[in-house]
C-alpha cells in the first residue's frame, strides 16, 4: 500500500508556484539556467522550465547534473559546458531533499564558477538534513522518520509522490 503524499494535480500546482517564485527572484535577469540533478531532479527541472517558459520572457536553459548519489564526492558532470552558465542566474533542482548530501555537493560544484545569482529548489523537503543546506524554493516540507522513504514518480499524465 502506497501512502500518497502528493497527487499529480498537487505536483502541477507546486511546480507552477515554484516557477512563479523563481520568476519573482530572477526578475532582473534575462536568462536563467535550471540545473536538475539526474534522474528525478532533472525531470522536475524540465517541468519547471516548461512552466517558466509559459509564464515569462526569460530565456530558460535546461542543464542536467549527474551526481553519484551513493558517493557524491565522485566527479560531478553537467550537460552544459562551464562557460554556458558562467555569470548567469542558476537554480539547482532536485526532487527530494533528504540528508542534503546530494544538494550540497551539487551546490559545491557550482560554487567553483562565478554565477550572478544561485538558488536551490526541491519538490519535497524532508527536514532530515545532515548538512547545512536549504531549499530556497520547495513544494512541501514533510517531517518523516529516518526509516521512511519518499519516492517521486514522474509519468506523462500521472505523477505522484509516496511514502514507503
Amino acid at each position: 500500500m502506497k501512502n500518497i503524499i502528493l497527487t499529480n494535480e498537487e505536483i502541477i500546482h507546486k511546480t507552477k508556484r515554484i516557477s512563479y517564485q523563481i520568476l519573482e527572484t530572477f526578475v532582473d535577469e534575462k536568462e536563467v539556467v535550471i540545473a536538475g540533478i539526474a534522474n528525478s531532479g532533472y525531470t522536475f527541472a524540465q517541468k519547471i522550465s516548461e512552466e517558466l517558459s509559459k509564464i515569462s520572457d526569460l530565456k530558460v536553459v535546461l542543464c542536467e547534473v549527474k551526481i553519484n548519489k551513493q558517493n557524491p564526492k565522485d566527479n560531478i558532470t553537467t550537460s552544459l559546458q562551464t562557460s554556458e552558465y558562467e555569470n548567469k542566474a542558476l537554480v539547482l533542482v532536485d526532487d527530494v531533499l533528504n540528508s542534503g548530501a546530494t544538494l550540497i555537493y551539487g551546490v559545491k560544484h557550482f560554487l567553483d564558477v562565478p554565477l550572478s545569482k544561485f538558488k536551490t529548489a526541491v519538490l519535497i523537503d524532508r527536514n532530515h538534513k545532515k548538512y547545512p543546506v536549504k531549499a530556497d524554493f520547495k513544494g512541501i516540507s514533510l517531517s518523516t522518520s529516518l526509516q521512511e522513504h519518499i519516492q517521486v514518480v514522474f509519468e506523462k499524465d500521472n505523477s505522484y509522490a509516496y511514502l514507503s
